[in-house]
């Protein structure tokens, strides 16, 4: 069996693409990557199951995206597109016309977040829920295996059906997250796709050889009987849809079955990412001998109520279901009020008794400790009821307490944690180590990146595991063997061995020597690194990269690094394994980007320095606040803890009900990115004023004023200025150090 190393927009796509003629896309964060794909793919000439090359369009719009489907597949062709949050919202529709007219297509979604009171790119269910009442069969995959294995299982299952599946997963945490997989082959997807289906499918299309008349509009005398007509359709999914993944276990060996005790008291039931965390805390409960167990759904719509209750052991008293939405002034999220009403209709009055709670939204961890916490709930006289877990709710009371050292993570799993800036390209050298580890080690890799919405410029988190088992680990790390930080300024602000556990390996990326760095950290760094016994290295990254003429791309230094500094693989394959990965990456760019890159690589090993770590703390300085101690009440009780990257810690009273926000906050975030920043030199100035106009942080500031104002020349330099008729003759420009980031723009 072949095996791969990916993440779930790729695994979704490579199979849609494989099964499709027409692509219609319109990119959205975070299922844009679905969509790149499929068009590279297509422009490099890689055909279909078919022979054909794919069309892949991109629209104007989701809605022009939509409907470009649905003229394809009206047409009798093979189509589909990817989507999330108001996308999906935009494309309701034509989902009713595609699902009403009972048309085989699949529609990919990375599950987000839709606005409400705030946007937000991350992930949760609240876009796919707007989907329930369309007619549309909805297939949830919680894994970047599943992410292949469902869409192919989709795909095989709306030809059989004709009833439409849109096949979604959590944005970032699945969409995003980088693992090791064992691919479907051509042989597999052949044996599931069912040509005499196609070429029904086909056969329904609209043909001026064969004229029908479909798209009416119809009147209340049968409108009604009409609607009701294709009920044995969506009868019949369920049934299907189980052949499907009967025949799919038969060809890969893969089961997705119920989790936990055969005889569980106590059973949680969710759907998506979450699955992970929930496997890894039930399966730790059963260990302990507790009777508890876990349902994950998969097939959302059409809801099954027998198969439902056949997975639930007979034995189960209580059920807590998990929703990742919010819907205000429900009886209960969406999920739960299925499985109320499923167990009502098929147990009646013997039907456990059923709680329900709210989790994840916009990405918000869910971990094992939470799993477990809920399982606890389910253990009391009275479970609570409407129920959230992983805030502190002191407004409506409805959080559960959690106590996160009630869970570590398996000792057979090496961990790493890196903190880059946006652009530096620390995100993509994680990606290539995960593949790196994933496809010559034989071990089992996953990457997860948490990324800040402000993107490039902003600080990202790569969470890398690596183990002898498939890793179903969804949530981030806390307790790390090497932490990495490629950029010494982010010590000063944020807290980040906090996460090493003890003994790990600390490598930082500074222009300080070993001899020096030691008096440039602040006094909890050091307290920690002593604290802990951590193997702290440094190296200068930026200085190598610069060398190497790669600019601030400290990428291929501080990876090389990484595989010199563990034992995942040795450091001579993984550094033949990382030029062939920057060969791949950056070919098209030519010959000399190549050979800086592979300069940078060969001079990283040398750069490397540990430091010998001192008895007691020495340092004069401390972290710096987030904020000024003159800033407003608000800054001081929200912004600052936001900035602190402590916004987890924040309870629901701290946020504003509606998402209004006091005006001129940003102006206390000072984050010190730059490497570099420009230096005005008023003798080549020709005072057009574009480095102001272009600067995207507004951290070039210009300023005309009278001669009499102007300021000691050593201290604010100004040069004459002629432009202005209000008396003003001396102009300046300056540049605010800590709001730059070095971008180059001006």
């Amino acid at each position: 069996m072949q095996h791969t190393t990916i993440d779930g927009n790729e695994a979704a796509a490579r199979i849609a693409h494989r099964v499709s003629e027409v692509v219609a896309i319109y990119p959205i964060t975070p299922a844009s990557p679905m969509g790149e794909l499929a068009d590279a793919w297509s422009q490099q000439g890689r055909p279909n199951l078919w022979g054909v090359v794919p069309e892949v369009i991109e629209m104007q719009s989701e809605g022009g995206a939509a409907g470009a489907v649905h003229g394809a597949l009206q047409a009798g062709a093979l189509a589909t597109t990817f989507t999330a949050s108001q996308g999906l919202l935009l494309m309701l529709p034509n989902l009713y016309k595609i699902a009403g007219e009972l048309t085989a297509g699949v529609i990919h979604v990375a599950a987000r977040s839709v606005a409400t009171h705030a946007l937000s790119i991350f992930g949760d269910h609240s876009d796919v829920m707007a989907v329930r009442p369309t007619g549309m069969a909805m297939l949830a995959s919680s894994s970047v295996q599943e992410a292949q294995d469902l869409a192919l299982v989709a795909h095989a299952a709306t030809l059989r059906t004709r009833v439409p599946f849109v096949h979604f997963f959590d944005g970032f945490r699945t969409s995003h997250e980088v693992a090791r997989i064992a691919l479907v082959d051509d042989t597999t997807i052949r044996a599931m796709i069912d040509d005499r289906a196609v070429a029904d499918h086909r056969l329904r299309g609209l043909n001026p050889n064969r004229p029908v008349l479909r798209g009416t509009a119809q009147n209340p005398d049968v409108f009604f009987q009409a609607r009701e007509a294709a009920n044995p359709y969506h009868a019949a999914v369920s049934g299907i849809v189980g052949e499907e993944f009967d025949r799919f276990a038969e060809l890969t060996g893969r089961r997705y079955d119920y989790t936990g005790a055969p005889d569980a008291e106590r059973v949680m039931v969710l759907m998506g990412s979450g699955a992970g965390a929930a496997t890894e805390a039930v399966n730790k409960a059963v260990a302990a001998g507790e009777k508890v167990g876990l349902v994950t759904v998969r097939l959302y719509r059409p809801f099954d109520t027998a198969a439902f209750d056949a997975a639930l052991p007979s034995t189960v008293r209580h059920v807590a279901v998990l929703d990742r939405t919010k819907e205000p002034g429900s009886v209960g999220e969406p999920l739960y009020a299925d499985v109320v009403a499923a167990l009502v209709e098929r147990r009646g009055a013997d039907a456990p008794h059923v709680v329900g709670g709210r989790y994840g939204l916009s990405s918000k961890e869910f971990t094992p400790a939470m799993a477990l916490t809920v399982l606890d709930e389910l253990a009391a006289d009275a479970p609570r009821n409407h129920f959230t877990v992983g805030i502190v709710d002191d407004v409506s009371g409805t959080s559960l307490r959690v106590d996160e050292t009630r869970w570590t993570e398996p000792d057979d799993v090496t961990r790493a944690v890196f903190f880059g800036l946006g652009s530096d390209g620390t995100v993509g050298a994680n990606k290539n180590s995960v593949k790196i580890i994933g496809e010559h080690s034989g071990r089992w890799a996953q990457g997860y990146f948490v990324y800040d919405s402000k993107k490039s410029g902003s600080m990202t988190v790569s969470h890398l595991r690596f183990g002898p088992e498939p890793i179903t680990s969804t949530y981030l790390i806390r307790e790390a063997d090497f932490v990495a930080c490629h950029h010494d300024r982010f010590l000063e602000r944020v807290e980040m061995l906090h996460l090493a556990r003890p003994g790990a390996t600390f490598l930082l990326s500074t222009r300080h020597g070993p001899e020096k760095i030691w008096d440039e950290l602040p006094a909890e760094v050091q307290q920690q690194l002593i604290d802990k016994e951590i193997d702290f290295w440094v190296v200068d990254g930026a200085a190598i990269a610069r060398d190497a003429g790669l600019g601030d791309r400290v990428n291929t230094v501080l990876q090389t690094c990484f595989f010199e500094l563990t034992d995942v693989i040795p450091t001579a394959d993984a550094v033949t394994a990382i030029k062939d990965a920057v060969s791949k990456t950056y070919a098209k760019r030519g010959r000399a980007v190549l050979e800086r890159n592979f300069a940078a690589v060969d001079a990283a090993v040398a750069g490397l320095h540990r430091v010998e770590v001192p008895s007691r703390v020495s340092a004069t300085h401390s972290m710096a606040p987030p904020v000024p101690a003159d800033a407003p009440d608000f800054v001081q009780r929200v912004t600052a803890t936001i900035l602190a990257g402590h916004g987890d810690r924040l309870p629901v009273s701290a946020l504003p009900v509606d998402g209004t926000f006091p005006t001129a906050t940003s102006q206390w975030e000072k984050r010190s990115i730059a490497t570099e920043i420009p230096i005005w030199d008023p003798d080549i100035c020709i005072d057009c004023g574009r480095c102001a106009l272009v600067c995207p942080h507004a951290a070039i500031r210009m300023k005309a004023f009278p001669a009499s104002e102007a300021p000691d020349p050593a201290v604010l330099p100004s040069k004459d200025w002629t432009a202005d008729k209000t008396g003003a003759t001396r102009m300046t420009i300056q540049v605010a150090p800590d709001d730059c980031t070095g971008c180059g723009v001006c």
